[in-house]
């Protein structure tokens, strides 16, 4: 049998038992960039498109077993710490570019992608500020990097510090980047974990509007065209139907879960999409700055959950 050949009938195996109860978010990933590493992504064109529309599909699903009440406390919960972390992302960042010595656009990138929703948050801020596709590739590789570690780490240091779901909802969904590895951490850790997170940072997401507006000015981008996140409005909207008349619903029960299983093949399509190639170009400095940036942020949320509680009405 032929190398490409080889590699296309495993990665179709193993996107199928991702569909089993046996497989979460973690151990998708780990199959999904040793497949890459070992045989090398036979679809890969395929699976960068493919990757992106699943994701917001699922999210959209996962409204459906979502609670209005539930996802309007999150969301008053995560407001402050929203906002602090946002700006103090952004200040944190300028400094770091300074110190590392990155490139000013690249630097705003990684400090965009870490402050909001990682990849979609670089994707939508590079033509505002009119960045090459070099400066673009480093930020996305430093994010996606990220990403998987956090995947790995964030659920174990949860139950280390005894966070419970609702706290480890908030951390998650504003110290792990996209929105793919905020949801599969979370959902990883429990159902009310699950909800804060994804309510939580795809309110965060819609910071993307005027972040990018401003950058926009300040890098002398008269174009500023802002990619609006739609999806978001239908995960909203999913939320809306599940609560008003999806009351015990066996069909919005059965996309829920569908759902849920579509977060697992997404993260093994993310690990896909991560080669060598990926990690020779990302280079120390971008790295080494986001990695620090990434740290502080970590731990500038999690004091404000577990230090602020009255403060932020955690409980």
């Amino acid at each position: 049998m032929k190398h490409q050949d080889l590699s296309k009938l495993v990665f179709i195996l193993l996107a199928i038992i991702c569909l089993t109860p046996w497989i979460d978010s973690t151990l998708a990933l780990l199959m999904g960039i040793l497949l890459s590493f070992i045989l090398g992504n036979p679809f890969q064109s395929f699976t960068k498109t493919a990757t992106q529309k699943l994701l917001q599909i699922s999210i959209i699903g996962l409204g459906f077993s979502i609670n209005l009440n539930d996802a309007i406390k999150a969301g008053t919960d995560g407001i402050i710490l929203m906002i602090v972390s946002i700006s103090s992302t952004l200040i944190i960042g300028t400094l770091l570019s300074r110190l590392f010595k990155v490139d000013r656009k690249t630097a705003h990138l990684i400090s965009s992608g870490t402050a909001i929703c990682g990849g979609s948050a670089i994707a939508a801020m590079a033509p505002a500020i009119q960045a090459k596709s070099s400066q673009i590739s480093v930020s996305l590789g430093v994010v996606f990097l990220l990403n998987s570690v956090a995947l790995f780490l964030f659920p174990n240091l949860g139950h280390l510090f005894h966070l419970n779901e609702h706290q480890f909802g908030l951390w998650a969904a504003t110290a792990i980047h996209d929105t793919s590895s905020v949801v599969g951490a979370a959902g990883k850790y429990g159902n009310i974990a699950l909800t804060t997170a994804t309510t939580v940072k795809l309110t965060r997401a819609l910071w993307i509007i005027p972040l990018t507006l401003i950058s926009g000015y300040f890098f002398r981008n008269n174009s500023r065209k802002v990619k609006l996140p739609y999806f978001i409005f239908l995960f909203f909207l999913a939320i809306l139907l599940g609560s008003f008349i999806g009351n015990n619903n066996i069909i919005f029960h059965s996309l829920s879960a569908i759902a849920k299983k579509g977060l697992v093949v997404t993260l093994f399509l993310i690990g896909t999409n991560l080669s060598p190639a990926d990690l020779k170009e990302v280079g120390t400095k971008p790295l080494m700055m986001g990695i620090t940036l990434w740290i502080a942020v970590s731990i500038l949320t999690f004091t404000m959950i577990m230090g602020l509680p009255y403060f932020l009405n955690i409980k």
